[in-house]
């Protein structure tokens, strides 16, 4: 019996820095590869598909290929079932951390986990951000905005050799839930 399985394309690299990938384009690719009910939300990479191709890693593997291919760079793509992120959002990782203006709520999706000798909470050098949890395929950043702005960097050090892309807590409700629609 073949299983059918909804992705949640986290990608890393679209629509940042001058490499512009219009979402149509970006589905076309996602479509070519034979993937199903390919759908996108919003400009910063979030593609939806099914496929009953059992293994995520040669998948994962299959897609950047074809999205290096097609586009001319690297796109390093994360992958997780609705399930998946579903579970993570349900588990509230954020719990008790107050929002305010200068506060920011960030799930790092990651394509290996942590470093082990990465102590959690972990608190960057400049105090510009704080990793509050962290589980196999992502981790829990608290951002405290400087000047009111996100200063990018290393979240995790120079230890985590792993490709990382980020979404905002509430970006990444809002995906889950176009990704539950039919």
């Amino acid at each position: 019996m073949t299983t059918t399985t909804t992705y949640i394309a986290f990608l890393r690299a679209i629509n940042v820095g001058g490499r512009t990938v219009k979402m149509e384009r970006l589905r076309a690719l996602f479509a070519e590869l034979g993937l199903g009910n390919v759908r996108s939300y919003i400009q910063s990479g979030n593609v939806f598909f099914t496929t009953d191709e059992p293994d995520r890693a040669a998948l994962t593997r299959r897609i950047e290929r074809h999205l290096e291919e097609a586009l001319g760079y690297p796109v390093p793509v994360l992958l997780r079932t609705v399930d998946e992120v579903a579970e993570l959002l349900a588990a509230e990782p954020f719990r008790g951390v107050e929002v305010t203006s200068d506060v920011r709520l960030v799930v790092a999706f990651l394509s290996e986990p942590l470093p082990a000798d990465l102590a959690i909470p972990y608190t960057s050098p400049k105090g510009d951000h704080e990793v509050i949890g962290a589980d196999d395929g992502a981790a829990y950043v608290v951002i405290h905005l400087k000047n009111g702005k996100w200063v990018t960097g290393e979240l995790f050090g120079k230890g985590y050799g792993g490709s990382v892309t980020s979404r905002f807590l509430h970006t990444t409700e809002k995906i889950l839930a176009a990704a539950r629609k039919p």
